[in-house]
């Protein structure tokens, strides 16, 4: 079945491309930009975004791709820089990416308090939202983000029906299955009339991830650690600029503590902790109490690596992998932790080295102070493997929301791969030149799951979620519905009431005249 599946993925994106090819860029080469063209024929992924998008029907998919490729060619998509956007904007912290909602997604915060409408300033804007999303789409390929538009403080002057459609155009046309849902927070009750038009720019599957949040109930949807105050959170993230935001992934723990720098002590550090590592086995069926095993004579690299690899056939090897240029790395895109109940508190990650030369790596996270990672900084031999163990430090909760970045550049066959040599090579590779890949955090319950049958679970308890989501928000906007519907009528009862009042002055004011006249 699942074969099957693929088979027909691999048909619909093949007959995609040359049918693009054929019917739209044949005629007008000049209509769109060679690299979009390039990437078209490359990236499956990309493809299949947008024939999710369109039900997978060919001929729905390719005005897609015209509309959505001639907006990437107008706007100059791919030269967008951080130089291309006026500083004034990015110091204005009215658009940005930072923390994620419950499920892991990426939140892109929209300040609406900051815009105000205004045609000289109005393409710019919509620069900076397509850099946003270009910037992300490129580094995490596929993976969503939740839109946060903040109405707090919101007056009259900010409300920009352009912009937002703009907003809705990139999601539903320029960058399809990346939304996740679009929180509304905080909306003052004269924007009714303006949201309604926002919804029949949705349109009906859309609809569904429009979520209307109160500071009591935007908790449902991202945790109060990545909220700001004002939403009743806690984050004490302040935006300011420079530098962009960013993940803000930080070096974790080693054994002896946090890392603060990834200077020739740090690095020491972390050598030295190697042979005072302690780690737990899983433990099996019949067992109940996890064995430890303690190095404490000094031993050869070999001897170690040896006695490390007999301890990592106790973690069940991750099945998916992640095919980067430099480096397969598994698991593909998740790291699955068990639960506090279930023991298996560790994770494994396998790197193999797919080069002719030594790559160089290391390992950041967004929760330092959470994790311990061994090795977190090293490198690999041409055609071998190194196994990672990541694991929680102090009894501290793995959270969804937690990120972990793979860094990874290939040295000379010179190079030296001590700490010092390692250091050193990290502060002069250029930044085109390293690979990077992020992975998710996944908390399961079940104490003994394989990779696959995790993913079927998760993939399960997804489709119940996003069930029980969907009626919920019928019924809520349902509830909304006749809750405008009571409004509109107290507003007409206020009119007629006035219409009452003014024509009774009105007889008053005559009779007297009449009166007296």
């Amino acid at each position: 079945m699942a074969e099957c599946h693929a088979q027909n993925k691999a048909k619909l994106i093949s007959e995609t491309r040359r049918r693009f090819e054929a019917e739209y860029v044949t005629d007008k080469p000049d209509k769109y930009d060679p690299r979009d063209i390039e990437r078209l024929q490359q990236d499956d992924n990309w493809v299949e975004n947008y024939l999710f998008w369109r039900h997978n029907i060919v001929d729905e998919t390719l005005k897609m791709l015209d509309e959505s490729f001639q907006w990437r060619k107008e706007m100059s998509v791919n030269d967008l820089t951080e130089s291309s956007i006026p500083r004034w904007l990015l110091e204005l912290g009215g658009i940005y990416l930072h923390g994620y909602d419950k499920e892991g997604n990426k939140l892109f915060w929209i300040r609406v308090k900051y815009h105000v409408k205004d045609p000289k300033t109005i393409l710019d804007k919509k620069k900076l939202i397509a850099f946003w999303l270009e910037r992300y789409a490129k580094r995490e390929n596929g993976k969503p983000v939740t839109v946060m538009f903040d109405l707090s403080e919101t007056g009259i002057n900010s409300i920009d029906m352009d912009f937002v459609r703009f907003i809705i155009n990139c999601f539903k046309v320029y960058y399809p299955k990346y939304l996740s849902k679009m929180v509304i927070f905080d909306m003052p009750w004269i924007m009714n009339a303006a949201f309604k038009i926002v919804k029949s720019w949705l349109g009906a599957e859309a609809m569904s991830l429009l979520k209307f949040a109160s500071k009591n109930e935007v908790q449902d949807h991202v945790s109060v650690e990545y909220l700001p105050p004002h939403m009743g959170g806690t984050d004490p993230f302040r935006y300011s600029y420079p530098p962009l935001v960013d993940d803000d992934f930080q070096t974790p723990l080693c054994e002896n503590g946090p890392i603060a720098s990834e200077d020739e002590a740090s690095s020491k550090e972390d050598i030295e902790s190697d042979g005072k590592e302690t780690l737990e086995t899983i433990p099996n069926e019949e067992q109940t109490a996890l064995k430890k095993i303690t190095l404490t004579e000094p031993t050869s690299k070999a001897e170690e690596n040896e006695k490390v690899d007999s301890k990592m056939k106790t973690f069940k090897k991750p099945l998916s992998v992640f095919k980067g240029p430099l480096l397969h790395i598994s698991p593909a895109e998740e790291l699955y932790f068990g639960s506090t109940e279930s023991g298996e508190k560790k994770t494994l990650i396998v790197l193999t080295n797919v080069t002719k030369n030594i790559v160089a790596f290391k390992v950041r996270t967004t929760a330092p102070e959470k994790y311990r990672v061994k090795p977190s900084n090293s490198s690999c031999d041409p055609g071998a493997s190194v196994d990672i163990v990541v694991s929680p430090h102090g009894g501290l909760t793995v959270s969804a929301q937690d990120r972990f970045l793979i860094m990874a550049a290939e040295m000379e066959q010179s190079s030296g791969t001590g700490p010092a040599e390692l250091t050193q090579f990290w502060k002069e590779v250029p930044r085109n030149k390293v690979m990077e890949h992020r992975l998710r955090c996944h908390i399961v319950e079940s104490s003994k799951p394989t990779t696959l049958t995790l993913k079927d679970s998760a993939f399960n308890i997804s489709e119940k979620t996003s069930e029980d989501i969907y009626l919920q928000l019928n019924r809520l906007l349902e509830s909304n519905r006749k809750l405008e519907d009571q409004v509109q009528h107290c507003i007409w009862f206020q009119q007629l009431l006035l219409s009452l009042t003014m024509l009774s002055l009105a007889f008053i004011i005559s009779f007297f005249y009449l009166l007296y006249s």
